[in-house]
């Protein structure tokens, strides 16, 4: 079983002095690459921890950042009524720029740990997929993760035309889509394949078709199945513990 503990890393400009709260997840078998994993709009949820765990239990050290902690506030329940409606409020009021700062910040602590191995990936779900690929958008040095995993990065659409993203990556995306049109998925995809990208898209899937939550009725068992072994197979080809 993995070892998960609450910390804070220090970051610029903190408002509390306190750092950002973290989760670390630390497998078992000591040293291994690590990845900083960005969550969906629900924040911290009990399935980007759970994914956390897995990710954890393959050997990785896995940071999971409380992205709305400037806005004070973590985790929405996704059986919260309108859970949805106070999720998008929350990403909305996340400062976009002060985010991939602190996201930076994770991925430099993490690099500088002696047990990662220095080497750090990044994956991230929905709000976290478009976070994730925007943090290493222009990103240098030890801010600049040695691979990205995006899921169905909802924030893709605007930022896939900006800077490119120098890093081996792996992108997810539902055929059937109900947030991003499917015009912008095939553009998303004609840009990063261009860029050297692994893109999956999968047949009668929706958005968010790996979060399991009966409430939110996206998940798609057999897409997010198949997509989390493709996920374990790229990583290790591409960021191996």
């Amino acid at each position: 079983m993995p070892k998960v503990s609450e910390i804070t890393i220090p970051v610029p400009n903190d408002p509390t002095g306190e750092g950002m709260p973290v989760t670390l997840y630390r497998p078992d078998q000591g040293m291994g690459a690590g990845i900083v994993l960005v969550q969906e709009i629900f924040g911290r949820s009990d399935y980007m921890r759970s994914r956390a765990n897995d990710l954890a239990e393959l050997g990785y050290h896995v940071v999971l950042p409380q992205v709305y902690w400037r806005i004070g506030a973590d985790t929405i329940p996704e059986d919260t009524p309108d859970a949805l409606q106070i999720a998008m409020g929350h990403a909305q009021q996340v400062d976009w720029d002060a985010a991939i700062s602190d996201l930076r910040t994770a991925i430099t602590w993490l690099r500088a740990d002696p047990d990662s191995e220095h080497a750090v990936a990044l994956m991230g779900f929905c709000f976290g997929g478009g976070l994730a690929f925007a943090t290493l958008q222009g990103a240098r040095g030890a801010e600049h993760a040695d691979a990205l995993v995006s899921y169905y990065g909802s924030a893709l659409p605007s930022l896939v035309d900006g800077a490119t993203v120098h890093a081996a990556s792996l992108h997810h995306f539902g055929a059937s889509d109900a947030f991003i049109p499917a015009e912008a998925v095939a553009h998303i995809r004609e840009v990063v394949e261009a860029d050297g990208a692994e893109f999956h898209l999968w047949d009668d899937a929706n958005h968010a078709f790996d979060n399991p939550s009966p409430e939110l009725g996206f998940h798609d068992p057999r897409a997010s199945r198949a997509a989390w072994e493709v996920t374990v197979d790229w990583l290790a080809e591409h960021h191996p513990v």
